[in-house]
């Protein structure tokens, strides 16, 4: 009895052995690492480029914007709008349009901004001109030939004076031609209306003092500014026409204070106005 008992007390641990330790094996997972390694790695989007600002310019507006000997386009501007962008940071085209074209250019969003010699003026924010700071102070004069027997305003009554489109200095000659009787000729640019003057096609010509006087000497042209004849002159500021482009008039801005302040600005200055 007590061999029977034990027959079936070991057949029963027999079997609870196989139910407990019969299954098969448990899966090992993978390491961590290996099955990440075998994942595909995630890729970032690329950065966006970086803007490059589109700033229109005139052609010819010595010193400020010209051609020099070798072609380049050189002048008071174009080196200041490359001092401010260095020291900013910032990339720019610069397009060198004309006058009317640049205005144009910027009012139908084709360039961002322009720099051309432009004169603050009120008349010019109503417009829709948004400017940056000012950073050159200029006059307008008038320039007869050099042989010329005309010595101020009175002598033009009845004659015909030549002025650059839209400019301040042509807004000088229309504040002044009722009361001096005088006719006035439309050019669009400066080389074109100094040869009218040096032509006999028309006696006198308003310009910028700085930009005639550097037309002159640079040019050998057979000119005179009258002395006497400037008025009380204003700042010239780069500007842009649409308000989405406020953070370019921003950077100029700062980048004219760094660079009057570290010397650069004089240095400019000096280079092309002695």
């Amino acid at each position: 009895m007590k061999k029977l008992f034990a027959l079936c007390l070991a057949a029963l641990m027999v079997l609870s052995l196989a139910a407990c330790g019969g299954s098969k094996p448990a899966e090992t997972q993978a390491p961590a690492a290996a099955s990440e390694a075998a994942a595909p790695a995630a890729t970032e989007a690329p950065a966006a480029p970086a803007k490059k600002w589109i700033i229109a310019s005139d052609t010819v507006f010595k010193p400020f914007e010209y051609t020099d000997a070798s072609g380049n386009f050189v002048g008071i501007d174009v080196d200041i709008l490359a001092a401010v962008a260095a020291d900013q940071g910032f990339d720019y085209e610069l397009k060198s349009l004309g006058w009317d074209a640049a205005i144009a250019a910027c009012q139908a969003g084709q360039a961002d901004g322009m720099i051309a010699g432009a004169s603050i003026t009120e008349e010019r924010k109503a417009s829709g001109w948004i400017f940056s700071d000012g950073y050159y102070n200029a006059t307008q004069s008038m320039t007869v030939a050099a042989d010329s027997d005309i010595t101020g305003f009175d002598g033009l009554k009845g004659k015909d004076v030549a002025v650059k489109t839209g400019t301040q200095g042509a807004a000088y000659a229309e504040s002044l031609k009722d009361q001096y009787g005088f006719n006035i000729v439309y050019f669009e640019d400066s080389p074109t209306m100094y040869q009218a003057v040096l032509g006999g096609q028309c006696v006198a010509c308003f310009e910028d003092t700085p930009i005639m006087q550097a037309s002159i000497k640079d040019g050998g042209l057979a000119l005179k500014v009258l002395d006497g004849t400037a008025n009380a002159g204003g700042d010239y500021g780069f500007a842009i026409f649409n308000a989405d482009n406020q953070e370019l008039v921003d950077m100029f801005n700062a980048g004219l204070a760094n660079i009057k302040a570290n010397g650069k600005y004089d240095e400019i200055l000096a280079k092309y106005l002695g």
